[in-house]
């Protein structure tokens, strides 16, 4: 038996959209010896027609944790039988209801992909890309009944290079919040480490995302664009029309002018260069490659 308290671990630690997981926190709590009684996951895609599997009822099984995958209001009562004494909860995807933190006597805590306040809401990692911060973070925070407005513990800042895409910066700070997690657990469900109540004049929110914005037809700035298809990677997909073919940007750059590289888009204002992209075939190719077998 572990000497570590009982915890329902909620989420299915996909910080982004699409974004593929290890499940690194879930199989860190149970390296560390702590009592997983269950993974409450859900699915965060509903725009796909097609679910992938959740890579954290794989992890879960691989360790013989039960998985409730229901909707919040329909665990109440399978929660209720565990006995945990608190929840931790990664990209879980829903609200969960006053009635279910109050099952957990040390509370949920939460990682956030932000420096909370900033970027409350559904997609911080996107839309910090898309805003070119020049800085995130993750939060641990206890949960509230407010969307990410509940009192943080502890934080951790990272700077951006303006490079990265979406996948990279998601799997980035889900490592740095798990050592965050790691390195104060023990002394949140002591009541050693207090929360801070966040600055509500400080707030800002992350906006949603949906298939619509993914449509491209370059009449925005070339460096809002280049950001757009490093946040959108994946979903909704960065699409446009190019030389009459429709394909998905994959990879681009800011360009100096029309001659500066294989394949530049005039832009309102600058140029973008797409350097890889997945045909009307399905396949990803680079711009040169695309060039040759569409535009002969």
């Amino acid at each position: 038996m572990s000497s570590k308290p009982k915890l329902v671990f909620f989420g299915n630690e996909r910080l982004a959209t699409a974004a593929p997981t290890t499940a690194p926190t879930l199989q860190a709590l149970v390296h560390a010896g702590y009592d997983v009684k269950a993974v409450a996951a859900s699915y965060t895609e509903g725009v796909s027609r097609s679910k992938r599997p959740l890579e954290i009822v794989e992890v879960a099984h691989a360790y013989h944790i039960p998985v409730l995958i229901d909707k919040p209001g329909e665990l109440i009562d399978k929660l209720k039988n565990l006995g945990a004494e608190a929840g931790v909860l990664v990209a879980y995807g829903r609200l969960v209801p006053q009635q279910i933190m109050d099952l957990f006597p040390k509370g949920i805590i939460n990682i956030h992909p932000s420096l909370l306040p900033k970027l409350r809401g559904p997609t911080p990692v996107e839309t910090a890309i898309l805003n070119g911060e020049r800085q995130t973070g993750v939060s641990l925070m206890r949960l509230s009944a407010e969307m990410d407005a509940g009192p943080v513990y502890v934080q951790q800042k990272v700077e951006l290079a303006g490079s990265e895409n979406k996948f990279q910066l998601a799997e980035k700070l889900l490592n740095i919040g798990c050592q965050l997690l790691r390195d104060n657990l023990d002394g949140i469900l002591a009541g050693s480490l207090k929360p801070r109540p966040q600055d509500e004049t400080e707030v800002t929110f992350s906006r949603l995302l949906t298939k619509a914005m993914g449509k491209t037809d370059f009449s925005e700035p070339a460096d809002a664009i280049e950001r757009q298809v490093r946040a959108f990677l994946g979903f909704p997909k960065t699409r446009a029309v190019v030389h009459g073919h429709e394909i998905v940007i994959t990879k681009a750059r800011v360009a100096k002018s029309q001659t500066d590289g294989a394949l530049v888009i005039t832009c309102q204002p600058g140029f973008l260069e797409i350097v890889e992209l997945i045909a009307p075939s399905g396949k990803t190719m680079t711009s040169r490659d695309f060039m040759r077998g569409y535009l002969r």
